[in-house]
């Protein structure tokens, strides 16, 4: 699979037309991180699990050889014999005990394949999460660059005006310092981009280059949606409102299997047993041999309060994982609620930071044609160079909130 998704990436590295897109990001990390093999493991083992339930349908099969030695002969034992012993047992009836011990088997495996498609969702979560944070910090770092050029444009200007005597040296240093702090502004946003990246490759799994983006999924917003329809697919598909239910029913089931030691337990056993006077089987002078069945009836009368013990704790666990559920499906409710909250507001704001943006770019325009006629102050195109630059980051925060919210809202329903 590595190697797959390693010739994938490699075509698309290979070809400046095609770009590595969302979903082939996360087929891949599906494919590469070590965390989904390990809970496809606990699945493996759980269909084990199945197995050592329903081993007690079929018949037991002992054979043993034993060697005698005593202090001296008895009536019916030679001072040194040998005795093979073979049998096979069945058992009939044990209180429908490995019957619900398969169905809580069945159930625990269930909990397992639950589980892994709740981490395949937080993994495809954690890796769009990752490709956002990239695509913000490209987002920022373009804003930091035009920043950086205005006020770069603006110091060398001023470099003009201070040379032939129209402002000062003290506002010329007001320059230099807001185009330093640019300058480092733009640095630590190109770190931030690489960084970014870098956790993107990790959780993907592969090394994923700048060039391999193209950002589609970002280039429109996402559309709101039905909050009604969401909630009710999140009760009835997310994997872990499932497992809990899965566990319920392990412990109703594990329950069950504990009152068959109130029932009476009935098996079958065929045996056949052979004597020798001998350590070596066969090399005596006396030999006897049994072929023996036999109906066993056994039960228990008193186990010291264990066995009602056994059935109450596992009633209670059965309540406290019904008590779990309602507090899981609360949280999960009160969640996606706040999220739809949170998308609502955060595609009204993309709006408003526009306009914003709008407005700002205004501002600049007729703050720099004020200044260069000497009717504004350097301090007034210094705010509304600052303003614009809050503006545009503004806009990205409210952009990736949109994204994120709507990236959230999908896993809540196990969507990916």
């Amino acid at each position: 699979m590595k190697l797959i998704n390693a010739l994938v990436l490699l075509l698309f590295l290979s070809s400046s037309a095609f770009a590595v897109s969302l979903t082939e990001m996360q087929e891949m990390a599906l494919g590469n991180r070590q965390v989904i093999q390990q809970y496809v493991t606990s699945l493996e083992q759980s269909e084990e699990d199945i197995t050592i339930a329903k081993a007690p349908y079929l018949p037991f099969v002992d054979v043993g050889y034993t060697l005698n030695s005593l202090d001296e002969a008895g009536t019916y034992e030679e001072k040194e014999n040998s005795t093979i012993v073979g049998s096979v047992s069945y058992n009939l009836f044990s209180g429908f005990r490995d019957k619900y011990n398969i169905q809580s088997a069945e159930l625990l495996k269930a909990v397992q394949e639950y589980s892994l498609i709740g981490i395949r969702q937080d993994l495809q979560l954690t890796v769009a999460l990752a490709y956002l944070s990239v695509y913000e910090r490209l987002a920022n770092k373009k804003v930091a660059e035009s920043a950086f050029e205005t006020l770069g444009k603006v110091y060398r200007d001023g470099e003009s005006r201070f040379q032939v005597g129209l402002i000062g040296k003290n506002e010329l240093l007001k320059f230099r310092v807001d185009y330093d702090n640019a300058d480092i502004t733009l640095k630590a946003a190109e770190a931030g981009l690489k960084k970014s990246i870098n956790v993107l490759s990790r959780q993907v799994g592969s090394r994923i280059e700048f060039a391999d983006l193209d950002f589609a999924e970002f280039k429109d917003l996402p559309a709101l949606k039905n909050k009604a329809d969401y909630t009710q697919t999140m009760l009835d598909t997310r994997s872990e409102l499932k497992a809990l239910e899965a566990l319920i029913g392990v412990s109703e089931a594990q329950a069950e299997r504990d009152k068959s030691d109130y029932y009476p337990r009935v098996d079958f056993v065929g045996s056949y047993s052979f004597y020798d006077d001998d350590y070596i089987s066969g090399a005596g002078s006396y030999e006897d041999d049994e072929l023996r069945a036999q109906l066993v009836l056994s039960m228990n009368l008193f186990r010291g309060f264990s066995t009602e013990a056994n059935v109450t704790k596992s009633k209670l666990s059965a309540r406290s994982g019904k008590y779990e559920l309602a507090e899981l499906i609360d949280t999960f409710s009160t969640d996606l609620d706040n999220l739809f909250i949170d998308f609502e507001v955060s595609l009204d704001n993309v709006n408003v930071a526009n306009r914003s943006i709008e407005q700002a770019q205004e501002n600049l325009r007729i703050t720099q044609l004020k200044y260069d006629e000497g009717l504004q102050r350097e301090s007034d195109l210094l705010d509304a160079i600052t303003s614009l630059s809050r503006s545009q980051y503004n806009y990205v925060a409210v952009l990736r909130t949109a994204f994120s919210n709507n990236f959230q809202i999908t896993r809540m329903v196990d969507g990916f």
